[in-house]
């Protein structure tokens, strides 16, 4: 969510990024970081994880896994090939036979930015809207499928070094240039072209389930469909935590999802405007299957799935998480996950964004979490001895 991430992904994350400092340089794909090989006796709690909930998420990226392979600069890369591990998977059915697979076909490394091996984590979930087929009443804002004119380019083929880059627009004059941003859209620039895919009967709605990427929406005409990302406008996503901050709505203490969504219902003079502050604008399409997609295009497993930065961590490669829980002071919050979703505001190589599901409890952990931790990827091995 790709997903929601793909765009976002996405989340929470987005929410809770908004409080680091504006002066925090966009990292890059050669952004100075590292990785080390340590042993599973390494990984904080790893004896205590319910390894059988991770193997079921790593399954469902198998399809869409192969050749593994993570660049810092200036290192030798690590590279590993998923394929006889998804072979092995198939017969790794308790927890002790899964912890067991996992210490068997992979090779942990601990992963670091030139800050050091701490940075931030967050969670998105998947929210449920109120809407409709038809435009009217109460159901007044549009959810967008993709404009036909959206281009993605993946910079990759042009150049190495800018794999995992890519750049949305639109061709106007032989150029590509970015389409019309989230204030222009609200003020009309999409309209009358029927890209409207539902109605929903709040703004406010609208945009967290643009942070999100996917939701679910209970239509009234009866029963509920369910959406997810569809790609974005190409202009760059702005936390509008941080404008919140900025114009002394909130303090930086207090920035989270339910904060955020409690002023934008308590303001609603004001909402409108805060919310094209963030220029990204995310289009939809309908999700048949079990629960959202993610950047792989898997369901998403709810707790098991991880947004990251896919400059510096590849999709569906095993993560070991280790960070606090934002509902439980001071509790850790250490399992196993899979990276297979990425977003907008996940970016830097010690980056994550934990996947709650879908519901209130969802919703609270998702929007309370921005904690600060670490990780360990998992790079497979070339077999169970290799």
């Amino acid at each position: 969510m790709s997903l929601r991430a793909a765009a976002l992904a996405v989340a929470g994350l987005l929410v809770a990024a908004a409080c680091g400092p504006a002066s925090q340089p966009e990292p890059t794909a050669e952004t100075s970081w590292a990785l080390t090989p340590v042993s599973f006796t390494d990984l904080p709690s790893w004896q205590d994880d319910d390894h059988a909930a991770a193997l079921d998420a790593f399954r469902r990226s198998c399809p869409r896994t192969a050749a593994i392979r993570v660049t810092p600069p200036g290192a030798e890369p690590v590279a590993g090939d998923t394929r006889a591990a998804c072979t092995a998977a198939a017969v790794a059915d308790t927890k002790d036979a899964a912890q067991g697979f996992f210490e068997q076909w992979f090779r942990p490394y601990q992963v670091a930015s030139e800050t050091g091996d701490d940075g931030l984590f967050t969670g998105y979930y998947e929210p449920q809207l109120r809407g409709s087929r038809q435009h009217g009443g109460r159901f007044t804002v549009p959810l967008h499928r993709r404009p036909p004119e959206l281009i993605t380019a993946d910079l990759g083929a042009f150049r190495s070094d800018w794999e995992g880059e890519r750049l949305v627009g639109q061709v106007v004059d032989g150029r590509l240039v970015p389409l019309p941003t989230r204030g222009e859209i609200q003020a009309g620039a999409l309209d009358g072209r029927g890209l409207e895919l539902l109605w929903v009967d709040s703004a406010v709605d609208a945009f967290f389930l643009h942070v999100q990427g996917s939701g679910v929406v209970a239509l009234n005409q009866g029963g509920t469909v369910r959406v997810g990302f569809d790609g974005r406008n190409g202009h760059p996503y702005t936390a509008i935590g941080r404008e919140l901050v900025s114009r002394g709505a909130l303090s930086a203490d207090a920035v989270t999802m339910q904060s955020i969504r409690t002023w934008l219902n308590d303001n609603p003079t004001q909402a409108a405007t805060v919310m094209a502050a963030n220029r990204s604008y995310i289009f939809f399409r309908f999700v048949d299957g079990d629960g959202p997609l993610g950047a792989q295009g898997v369901p998403l497993t709810p707790g098991r799935s991880l947004a990251v930065d896919r400059r510096f961590l590849p999709l569906g490669v095993p993560v070991w998480l280790d960070t606090t829980d934002p509902l439980r002071a001071g509790q850790p919050l250490r399992r196993l996950v899979v990276a297979q979703d990425t977003g907008s505001a996940i970016g830097g190589p010690v980056r994550g964004d934990l996947f709650w599901g879908a519901g209130d409890d969802a919703a609270a952990a998702a929007g309370a979490m921005k904690q600060r931790g670490r990780y360990f990827v998992l790079i497979p091995r070339r077999g169970p001895e290799g």
